[in-house]
């Protein structure tokens, strides 16, 4: 039976309809991952527990109806992607359990990997499997795909430091392996299913040349098919079955919970590039690593350096290596430094005898460290910035046998030239022989379409039959090697994993054509494309990296999700098509509920700033063009109005009381169709500035040059605050009890940094306020003599690059705090506990430790809630798009129960933090001037 209207009745009568999305916009978001390959999901529904899977999976099975589940969609090989009933995990799948001290940690499905190790941190442990993708990946598909990574090797695997599970099967059954109850329920309801997996692994083991083939295989890095070496590890089939579901992609069951045995996170590290003349010599450095106390090798041939060496950092010498050149970039890590002396001496003592090329010798500097993982982690986005626009970047993932990888690389070398992939690279964990290629192809017309199947052909020859290694590492079978799967093991291993999965998913519902198909071009099909959109955007692969960050995910559409959408309306405009109804549905999930805070760009690997994409449209359509010019021309008189909304609205509060002037607000809102902003209690109170009477020429205290920003020139505390005093006044108060005079730019109500103008569409406005407050501040700074700080880190970020090419020294709060005024300060902290939001801007500053820091020093209890990278207030979304900013701070109210105050650097953030949490939240320098008095020796 086929997807049918019936069907999405029944799901919305189990599911609400706000976790229901057939629409355009969102299945074609959906039809993504970090994959070369697209289906459109007739539904996506986001669940919120386990119940809720088991419903959809009876509905499933009522209709014969497939479904994929996804958790966040970076998987490589097309696992996570549907045509059919599309799950995505929601907000309810991130609990933990730390045990034993952090030996033990239990993790929902949803949990990103690097949180889990966040969590671990303070305790020394970490998750054994780490991913490249691990600050954005889940837990879900780390362990559906056995994600392994640079460090990991097969040792510290999900399949080998698994603990416990539990488990959703396709007939709706649970069990839980930690629950004695549940465990027993199983075995008396699934006896026959437990015996079935029993009398495999007995066959599997009397099969003894397929038994040795099994351990063959897995004695190398290998994620091609299912985890058949469960069948000769384990006797017990509840184990068998736990160990079946790593690896296995969705395609036997969902993951609801899995406990891992963690693995040591040491504290001392070093790293060094080794670079030899020719691969073999790499290789057969490499082979004696193997032996030694090693935790990462990585290899680079001399492709993947070139591709890299004009970063910033890396060190001259990168242009100038020959052309067989070939590096292991090594790292050795130890509990403590002494040990750590003792492994280096070993390593250096075992590659002695190769002789190198360049170095750079082992260092436990962190920064110079920090340069060489930026030599390995830029390789794939190296790649991906250069490709012709159009098409997409591959990485293959294979293993050969550590013994021939020499041989192995110089093959897959000829291959490139055999097929025309002249700019393919390769790199990998060569500990494992574990080796990623990386090229750039086109799926646009039928040419290159065969190219790649020619090559993948023999690749696959190459690789699973000549050398007898597996085709997948690490990166998961997918849809990708789903014709191969046969080919790399063998009839009689294939027949039994279709055994496998016709056990425990007789009807093939759960995400057929992921790891095994009957259809040997499964491979070629479902290609996704890559149309040119905007050259802000149009380097971008889809990889998902930066959803973790943005505040509209899971609300509307994420960066990603917004450049596919903006692919396919460019596309759909070229091909002449009626885009008026999509464009109306992307003005709201695309432009209106993008932060545009440019998070995204921090962590793509190819640097995209997807705010940019964003404002750009916006600019595009700005139609206010003379209402901008008056407001630029006239802004004093724009903040006058400001003021008298926020005092009207402060004199209405006092007459009817908070509660009824809320309800009013609302319904106000809904009347005007929510062009009128919800006022609530935390809107602040006005504020006037007051130039203040400027010092006497005698006065020999430095000079700092105060810029506030027009929010702390016109928004003071709200009403209900216990903190009265404005902004102004109280970092005013703080600079002079730091020595400081404070001085003031000319006529600053006219001032504007020019944020407000940019983020509305307004690009010649906002460089035109930029340049006149760049004026004032030379002028007031004494061309740069004096430093400038600005109390709001958004307006100092939007300024930092005009004040650096103007000469001016600018500093935003933390800055101006850590450099000039922590050592003109006494602290005595406060023992209340303190909430700290990071903002968007403090984070493009570079000073998010900073403010943590300084948060430290005033309070011996600081919160720093987790997962709330943006607030979403975004200049004034949180007044116009209040969704966006509740939705960004869901999870707030929760983690910051306990604490009795907020702090931030941005005054309407602080609006938007107060409102959902109930805190007050303040400037930072609030919390500093309460804890500190002047020391008595300045």
């Amino acid at each position: 039976m086929s997807f049918s209207s019936a069907v999405l009745a029944e799901i919305r009568q189990r599911i609400p309809d706000n976790r229901v999305f057939d629409d355009p916009v969102s299945t074609l978001a959906f039809g993504t991952d970090a994959s070369f390959y697209r289906l459109i999901p007739r539904v996506v529904v986001r669940v919120q527990d386990e119940g809720e899977v088991v419903d959809l999976l009876a509905l499933a099975r009522k209709h014969q109806v497939p479904v994929t589940f996804r958790a966040a969609g970076t998987s490589l090989s097309g696992q996570a992607i549907s045509d059919s009933i599309l799950i995505v995990l929601g907000d309810q799948w991130n609990g933990h359990e730390i045990r034993d001290n952090g030996r033990q940690i239990r993790l929902q499905p949803g949990v990103i990997g690097a949180q889990a190790n966040a969590w671990l941190a303070p305790r020394g442990y970490k998750i054994g499997p780490d991913p490249a993708s691990i600050n954005a990946c889940k837990i879900g598909g780390i362990v559906a795909n056995n994600a392994s990574g640079m460090c990991c090797g097969t040792a510290q695997n999900s399949y080998h430091t698994l603990a416990g599970m539990r488990l959703v099967l396709v007939d709706g059954a649970v069990v839980d392996t930690e629950n004695a109850a549940s465990v027993a329920a199983f075995r008396n309801s699934h006896g026959e299913l437990l015996a079935a997996l029993k009398k495999l692994a007995i066959n599997t083991r009397n099969n003894r040349e397929l038994a040795d083939r099994i351990r063959h295989k897995y004695r190398l890095k290998n994620t091609t098919g299912l985890s058949l070496n469960s069948l000769v590890d384990f006797s017990d089939p509840l184990e068998i079955l736990t160990h079946l579901m790593v690896g296995s992609e969705g395609i036997l069951g969902f993951v609801s919970a899995v406990t891992y045995n963690t693995v040591p996170e040491y504290p001392d590290k070093a790293t060094a590039l080794l670079v030899f003349r020719d691969v073999e010599t790499c290789c057969r450095a490499a082979s004696v690593l193997k032996t030694q106390p090693v935790a990462a090798v990585e290899l680079l041939d001399r492709r993947s350096l070139r591709s890299v060496q004009d970063k910033p950092g890396l060190p001259d010498w990168i242009h100038g290596l020959s052309e067989g050149a070939c590096a292991l970039l090594v790292e050795s890590r130890a509990p403590g430094p002494d040990v750590l002396e003792e492994q280096l001496a070993h390593i250096r003592e075992a590659l002695a005898g190769f002789p190198l090329e360049q170095q750079v010798d082992f260092t436990r500097d962190a920064g110079v460290s920090g340069q060489l993982w930026a030599i390995r982690k830029g390789t794939f986005p190296a790649v991906g910035a250069v490709r012709p626009n159009g098409t997409t970047v591959i990485i293959e993932d294979v293993t050969f046998p550590i013994d021939q990888l020499a041989e192995g690389v110089t093959r897959l070398q000829q291959l490139f030239v055999k097929h025309g992939y002249n700019d393919a690279i390769i790199f990998g964990h060569a500990l494992e022989g574990n080796l990623h290629f990386v090229f750039p192809q086109g799926f646009g017309d039928p040419a290159e379409v065969a190219r790649y199947e020619a090559f993948m052909a023999d690749v696959a020859q190459l690789v699973a039959v000549e050398f007898g290694g597996s085709l997948k590492a690490e990166h998961g079978t997918g849809r990708n090697m789903a014709p191969f799967v046969e080919l790399e093991w063998g009839h009689e291993a294939w027949q039994l994993m279709w055994r496998i999965k016709r056990l425990l998913d007789p009807d093939n519902l759960l995400n057929p054509d992921v790891v095994l198909s009957e259809d040997p071009r499964i491979h070629l099909k479902n290609l996704k494309p890559l149309p040119e959109a905007d050259p802000l955007v149009d380097k971008c692969i889809e990889c998902g990296f930066c959803e973790p960050v943005c505040p509209s995910e899971g609300l509307t559409l994420s960066p990603r999700q917004r450049i596919v959408i903006w692919r396919d309306i460019q596309a759909r405009r070229r091909a002449g098509e009626d885009t008026r109804e999509l464009e109306k549905s992307w003005q709201y999930h695309g432009l209106d509920t993008c932060a545009a805070t440019g998070l995204c760009a921090q962590r793509c690997p190819v640097g995209i700033n997807t705010g940019d994409l964003v404002r750009k449209l916006r600019s595009e359509k700005a139609s206010g063009q003379a209402v901008a010019n008056q407001l630029a021309r006239h802004f004093s008189a724009a903040l006058k109005a400001t003021r008298f909304v926020l005092a009207g609205a402060s004199g209405v509060e006092r007459l009817l009381g908070a509660p009824l002037l809320t309800r009013l607000s609302a319904g106000v809102r809904k009347v005007s169709g929510d062009r009128v902003a919800q006022w609530d209690p935390s809107m602040p109170q006005p504020v006037r500035f007051v130039m203040p009477v400027p010092g006497s020429a005698d006065d020999r205290r430095p000079r700092v040059v105060y810029l506030p920003a027009c929010v702390s020139r016109t928004m003071g505390p709200a009403r209900g605050d216990k903190a009265q005093d404005s902004l102004m006044a109280v970092t005013r108060r703080l600079l002079e009890k730091g020595g400081y005079q404070v001085v003031f730019p000319d006529t600053p109500d006219s001032l504007c940094c020019g944020q407000p103008f940019a983020s509305k569409g307004y690009p010649e406005q906002a460089a035109g306020k930029k340049d006149e407050l760049i004026g004032a501040l030379l002028r007031a700074s004494r061309n740069g003599v004096d430093p400038v700080y600005c109390d709001t880190s958004p307006c100092t970020l939007q300024i930092r690059e005009a004040a650096a090419e103007a000469g001016l020294a600018l500093f935003d709060p933390v800055k101006f705090i850590r450099e000039h005024l922590l050592e003109r300060l006494a602290f005595e902290p406060e023992q209340t506990p303190l909430a700290v939001h990071v903002t968007c801007s403090t984070q493009h500053l570079g000073e998010a430790e900073g403010l943590i820091d300084i948060a430290r020093r005033c309070s011996t209890k600081v919160v720093v809630p987790e997962g709330i990278h943006c607030c979403g207030f975004a200049g004034d979304k949180g007044f116009n798009v209040p969704e966006l900013n509740a939705h960004a701070l869901r999870t707030l109210p929760e983690q910051t129960a306990g604490c009795a105050e907020g702090i931030s650097t941005s005054r309407t953030c602080e609006i938007g933090l107060s409102r959902h949490s109930g805190l007050d939240y303040h400037g930072l320098v609030y919390l500093v001037d309460r804890v500190t008095s002047a020391r008595a020796t300045l």
